[in-house]
Parts: structure tokens; sequence; C-alpha cells
């Protein structure tokens, strides 16, 4: 295999381009080109208004040898296919029950998809609505003002990454391929096959449905079994040597109100960073587990134009895909503040999950069609800011600020223009950036939802980002609060093998503390199934029915 790394192309260029190029740069003419395939494509904007799409393509030829004797080009290599992540069962003990998965966010659908397909017949339980429900509950909520607590953009088939830009991309390192197996897994599911290749890929709020959707019906056909409106309520222990052994969920049907034990001896809870309720059972507990690191603060949005124009220039605006941008920035105090979760032509949304509280986060569909770029500009906040000790004061300290918010709008999401933030004032109007919200909101005073630190701090990185990307601190720019579900403020802690200090229990994903995003979510789901399968050979019929016997 011949891999040609910096193939670079104008951002206008065609398909029959890449091919010629690919052509020119082996010497080689179309009957020796026997295939080739995309592994990277990024955009280079350094130089705008000339744009250049750099490509890294993997090419098969007729004669290998022949290129390979006359070619001395840096970026042309040869070198052997990577192989696809497998998964192999190296576990020996037969499981009592089957493996119970908490959650059906990325983390708890790929745990779940990995180890059915080898045929663990895992139990998935979902405390929100499937996908469908899901939707219309969604719907009702922001049309209505109407709040399910149980499923909402927080909680039910999908996570909380159903509703958002729906981004691809992760920084965790990946030696064993697990990202280009999660993204093969989506592909398999119905995404597009550009994701396995593209440097930001997304997916959209859109698309996500359909996917998820799709996971779960594999997830079934393959034995496995998903059951929604089912909250985990307690869990029940032994006594095994010297340590705590998990033997059973106690869990509720929140349809019919019905209660009942689930037993198990190895329970996965990739429960998501809103699960609050379900942090103070296993506290109570005794579970292991610490206060962590976070970050709170708003969204902005400016009009999508501005963003493109800055990002692309003035020549090439409305050529290219919605522009999207990453900013850093140091407050004066020292502190961190970033833009997280950026929406290309996006909306802000009410992703509110209990009565009396508010919480915005930014979506997008696949299309990325709406008129306004958002994106969360937040400031890092660590146990020290709490103003209580404990594993739970992250949730308080987030639950304080979302009563603000929601006393702030008078229910809804409160949004105030940038100048006015900056002069603590409440706003009476919009300017020329109208608010793209999904949900009721009231013009008010943002700033006041916050501490003063966090307000200035706010203030500063805006302020500061201007000066990268030319009218981000504009007067008419629109903030809405309180973005305070960026990542978990808890850590259940693990140890090397995946599990607690309650054995048999296994905290994964983004809500445990280990992941944050889609991607990584759904990577760290297929590490924990790789630590059942060491364990564990396959839930085996046979097996149940001689236990039964």
């Amino acid at each position: 295999m011949i891999r040609i790394t910096q193939l670079k192309l104008p951002a206008d260029h065609t398909k029959d381009e890449l091919k010629d190029k690919i052509l020119k740069l082996l010497r080689i003419d179309t009957h020796a080109l026997l295939s080739y395939a995309v592994i990277k494509q990024s955009l280079d904007a350094r130089k705008k208004p000339e744009l250049y799409y750099v490509y890294t393509v993997d090419v098969h030829v007729s004669d290998e040898q022949d290129i390979k004797r006359r070619t001395r080009q840096k970026n042309i290599m040869f070198c052997r296919p990577e192989p696809d992540y497998v998964l192999r069962v190296r576990g020996d003990q037969a499981p009592a029950h089957r493996p119970v998965i908490i959650g059906t966010g990325p983390a708890g659908l790929f745990c779940g998809y990995e180890l059915a397909l080898l045929g663990y017949r895992p139990i998935l339980l979902e405390r929100g609505a499937d996908v469908d429900r899901r939707l219309a509950d969604v719907k009702q909520f922001w049309e209505e003002g109407k709040l399910n607590i149980h499923s909402n953009v927080q909680f039910g088939e999908g996570g909380a990454g159903t509703f958002s830009d729906g981004k691809l991309n992760t920084l965790v390192k990946d030696p064993q391929r697990r990202n280009a197996r999660v993204l093969k897994v989506f592909t398999e599911h119905g995404a597009p096959e550009e994701i396995r290749y593209q440097n930001k890929p997304h997916l959209g709020t859109d698309m996500l449905t359909g996917i998820v959707k799709n996971m779960r019906k594999s997830i079934e056909k393959l034995g496995g079994e998903v059951r929604f409106d089912t909250l985990v309520k307690d869990i029940r222990t032994v006594i095994e040597g010297d340590a705590r052994r998990l033997a059973g969920l106690l869990v509720e049907d929140l349809r019919s109100g019905e209660r009942y034990w689930l037993e198990t001896e190895t329970a996965v809870f990739a429960i998501g960073h809103s699960a609050r309720d379900t942090f103070a059972m296993l506290e109570k507990q005794g579970l292991p587990m610490e206060a962590k690191s976070f970050a709170v603060g708003v969204r902005i949005e400016h009009a999508q134009t501005m963003v493109d124009k800055e990002q692309y220039g003035e020549a090439n605006a409305g050529k290219l895909p919605p522009a999207a941008y990453k900013l850093t920035a140091s407050a004066s105090d020292g502190r961190g503040v970033y833009t997280f979760c950026m929406c290309p032509g996006g909306y802000v949304v009410n992703a509110s999950s209990e009565e009396g509280r508010l919480a915005v986060n930014g979506m997008s569909y696949h299309d990325r069609g709406g008129e306004n770029a958002n994106s969360a500009v937040i400031v890092t906040v660590s146990p020290d800011d709490y103003g209580a000790d404990g594993p739970l004061s992250g949730v308080e300290f987030q639950r304080r600020l979302e009563e603000a918010a929601f006393r702030e709008g008078g229910g809804n999401v409160p949004v105030q223009l940038f100048k006015d933030f900056r002069e603590n004032r409440p706003s009476s109007g919009g300017g020329n950036v109208s608010p793209q919200i999904k949900g009721a909101y009231r013009w008010a005073n943002v700033r006041s939802i916050f501490p003063t630190f966090l307000a200035r701090d706010i203030e500063e990185g805006i302020a500061a980002f201007d000066r990268k990307l030319p009218g981000y601190a504009g007067d008419d720019a629109v903030v809405s609060g309180v973005e305070s579900r960026t990542s978990s403020p808890v850590r259940l802690v693990r140890g090397e093998d995946m599990e607690s200090g309650i054995r048999g229990i296994y905290p994964c994903g983004e809500g445990a503390g280990y992941a944050g995003g889609i991607t990584s979510a759904a990577m760290d789901g297929i590490r924990t199934a790789e630590a059942i399968v060491r364990i564990y050979r396959p839930f085996d019929k046979r097996d149940e029915a001689l236990r039964n016997f």
C-alpha cells in the first residue's frame, strides 16, 4: 500500500482533480490505479482568501515496486494497512447473570454493542424514553414548558450528546484504534462515510437520532435487551473476601411504578453527567467518588456570516461549510477561559432536567443551516470554589447557578446583549443578532446569575477572543445562561481494571468522570467491555438453564 500525505488542493476542487493529483504525484496512468481511499481531510485556512484541503490518501496500484524504485518524495510512503480494531474474549469465568449497563448514551451503547456482538446478551437500562418518544417530550418542553424530568435533553436514548452538534473528534491518544472503531460502527448504522476521514467530523441531532436507534436494534438482534423508562434506585452487595461485591440492582419501571430486583454481578454505570440522584445513591452506598473540576459559563451567539467572513475571508464566505472556531484566553486572575461545544449554524437549547433549575446547551442539525453560530464561553472551577466539602459539592454548585438562571428568566432561558452584560444591566430587547433558541427565552441580566469572579472572567475572555476573531465582543452578541453541564462534577473512582471499590461496578463514560464528548465516551465504553471480557466468557443460555434446574 502507498500512503500519500500533505496532498493539497484548492478548497473548490472536484473529485476528479483529487484523482488526477494522485496520478501526477505517482507518475502513473489511470489504468495503473486500482483504488484509493481518503484517510484524512482537513481545511487549511492560514493564508485566506486562498484556502486548501489537505489530504492523506492510501493508494493501491498494479505495480507498487516500480513506484518504490523511482520515488524519493518524503510525502510518499510504503506501508501495510492498519489493522481494524477487534475485541476478543479472553475470560473463562462463567457469568452467573447477564451483564447490566445503566445508561444508553455513547458509553453505554458502545459497551452494550461490543458485548452483544460477542454473545454476552447485555441488559441496558435507560431512565429516559426511546428516541422517538424522547423527541416528542423535548419538543413539548420547548414549545409548552412542560418538563419530563426523566425524558429530556439530558436523559433518554442516545444520552445528552443526541441534542448537540454531534462532534466526533477527540484528543484522546488511541494506539488501539478504538476511535476508528467508533467511527466505523457509526457508519454501519447510518452515518456518512466521510466521518471516517474528516479532521473534525460531526453528525448533528437529526442524524444522531437515527443512528442510536439503529444501534439499539442491532443490540436487540444480537440477543441484548434495552429497557426504557427504567431507573436504578439502589444496589445490593455481598461480602466477598475482604471486599464488597455487587449482587443486584433495585430498579423502578417509571411508567407502572413497579419496583423489582435485577440480579447481576456486573453493572456498567454509564449514567451521564446529569444523573445527580444516582450519584447521591451511590455515595450513600459508599461507592468511592470525589468532586472534580469542571467549567461553567454562558452561551454566546453571533451571526454565522460574520464568523464565515473572519475565518474564510469575505471572498469565500458562503462557498464552504459553516465555519467553526476554538478560542482560549487567560483571565486576570489566572483562570482559563475557553470556548466549548461550538455549534456552527446551530441553536441554543433549554437543556434543563430538574424542576426550578435551568441549564442551556448548544445543538445543530447535520446541515448546520441555522442563522447563528453559538458556543459556550466557560471558565474552569474547582472544588475550592464550591463553598462546601464532599464529593457532591460540585453538583450543589451547579444547582445554585441553575436556580439563579431559572429565577432570572422566570423559567425561560435568560438572554442579554453583550453590551449590557458588560454594564451589568438587564437587556430590554435584541439588536442585529436575533437569538436562535429552542425553548422560550426572556431578556434579562445574565451576569447576575454568576459570582463576581466568574462574571468578570467571562467578560475578560470574550474581550480577549475579540482580538483573535474581530466582532466577537460586539455589542449585539447575545449571551444566555447558564452553561453548567459541560462535564461531570464528580468522578466515580475506578482502578486499572476499570472496577470501582465495590467489585462488579464499572464506572464508565463522561458521567463517571472519564470522558468528554461523544467519541471519548464511546471509546471508554469499549474499554469497559474489554475489561468485562477479560474476566467472563459469553453468557450461555445452557448455563442459565442449569442454574434454574
